[in-house]
Order: structure tokens, then sequence, then C-alpha cells
């Protein structure tokens, strides 16, 4: 099969086509014929190597010191070719969605899976390119914002809104019944309220730390916040989320 590699970390130059061997399932494994998938900022850190001082020595240990010792790619969609004599829970002919983690391994034609891995049927009125672009930041949000007990009716901010992970964010936390107030630039307010959020506030016009509002949640999807400066922006008994997210 083909797949990219990654000879060594730093630019997208270092990634190269190579044909390498079609992976074979374990008996409680998937083997999925990938239609599609992503390159995030997950991608990029670990193709770049690009991690916080702290944690670069155990990302190098846990990847490879010279490059990444295997393909990279996180997030697939596709449908399954073949699955182990174990499986019952997929059958051959599926489509299927979800996340490699840190396994990878999905910028290739072919990735096994674990069938209680990561892994979902695809929903028939989205395409692959759309299914293959929810695990990471969707299962992030939705770990993040149950962390902070959301329910019904409690004021959620979540900064970074028209991101990633915040463009879940927002739908899940309308989803849970929260008024929500997202925070963007000016040319993604508009994106913003199309995904539920009762209000938006313009990052570049606003701060929102000197409104005088509080929240039940303020969620920086982003990680250009800081504690001290929300903290007064924080009902009592709320919770402060920051996605320092490595992957």
């Amino acid at each position: 099969m083909k797949a990219i590699i990654c000879t060594k970390y730093g630019s997208p130059d270092f990634l190269e086509l190579r044909e390498v061997a079609k992976p074979v399932p374990k008996d409680n494994e998937v083997l999925i014929k990938i239609f599609a998938t992503t390159a995030n900022a997950a991608d990029t850190r670990m193709r770049s190597a690009t991690f916080p001082p702290l944690f670069w020595l155990p990302m190098r240990l846990m990847l490879g010191f010279k490059g990444p010792r295997n393909i990279l790619g996180l997030e697939l969609a596709g449908e399954i070719e073949s699955i182990g004599k174990d499986v019952k829970l997929f059958k051959k002919g599926d489509q299927v969605f979800g996340s490699s983690g840190m396994g990878m391994g999905a910028y290739a034609q072919y990735k096994c899976l674990s069938e209680k891995g990561v892994l979902a049927i695809k929903p028939a009125n989205i395409s692959y390119e759309e299914a293959a672009g929810v695990p990471h930041c969707a299962l992030t949000a939705l770990h993040f914002l149950k962390k902070a007990k959301i329910k019904n009716g409690q004021k959620v901010l979540i900064f970074g809104a028209s991101g990633g992970i915040g463009t879940f964010a927002v739908q899940l936390a309308k989803y849970y019944g929260a008024e929500v107030t997202g925070i963007c630039s000016t040319t993604k307010m508009e994106m913003v309220k199309s995904l539920g959020a009762d209000k938006v506030i313009d990052y570049t016009k606003e701060d929102f730390t000197k409104s005088g509002e509080t929240y039940d949640v303020i969620f920086d999807t982003i990680g250009k916040s800081s504690m001290s400066g929300c903290k007064k922006s924080l009902n009592k008994k709320g919770f402060y989320l920051l996605a320092v997210n490595l992957m």
C-alpha cells in the first residue's frame, strides 16, 4: 500500500510518498480502507516536534528521536475491508470513522484499529471527508466540557469558538442546554452564530474580562488566556478549562 512517511522532524518537505507493507488485522481488529484523513494542528506539532519544553523529552521518547517512527495521521474515515475472527461490533463493508490516537497511521491507504477503539459507524448523511474531521477535536471538546459537569441553564464562554475544538464546544454546550457566548475574530462571528452561540464577542474589539459578565464555565480552546485573568469572570464554583493540546 502507499503511505506518507515523515523521514525526520521539520517542515512538510520531509514527507514522502512510499510503498509500505499492508497491515493485517489481529483477532480483535478491523482493517479499514481509508478514503479520507485530516492534517490538523496535532499532526503539525508531531511532524515538526514543536512541543512545550517540559514535554520535549517524553514526546520524543514516545514518537522517536530523529523522526516519527510511525506513519502520521490521527483521524480517518473509510470502509472496513476485513475483520479479525473475534470482532463482533463491525462487519465487512461497514462505513466507519474514528481516531487512531498515538498509534497514528492514518496517512496511508489502510489502517487496522481495535473494534473497541475510537471507531464508529459513519452517519449516512455526511461524507467521508466530513466524518474524518470530527473525532479529534470533537472528543477533546466533549472531554473538557464533561470535566466541568456542564448542564442545562449554565452560562458558558468558549474562547476560540471558531477553531477546531471551539466549533464543537459551541455545539456541544448548546446541546447540553447552556447559554453560550463565543469569542472569535470579526470575520468568524457569523459562522459562530450559525453554530448556535447565543452571543458572540469580537476579541479584537472587546475584552470579555472587563465586561462585568460572569460565567459558570470558561473554556479556552486555544490556550491564549490565563486563569488569573479569567478568575473575576467566573461565578462562584465556576470552572476554568484550558485545552493544552500536545497531540
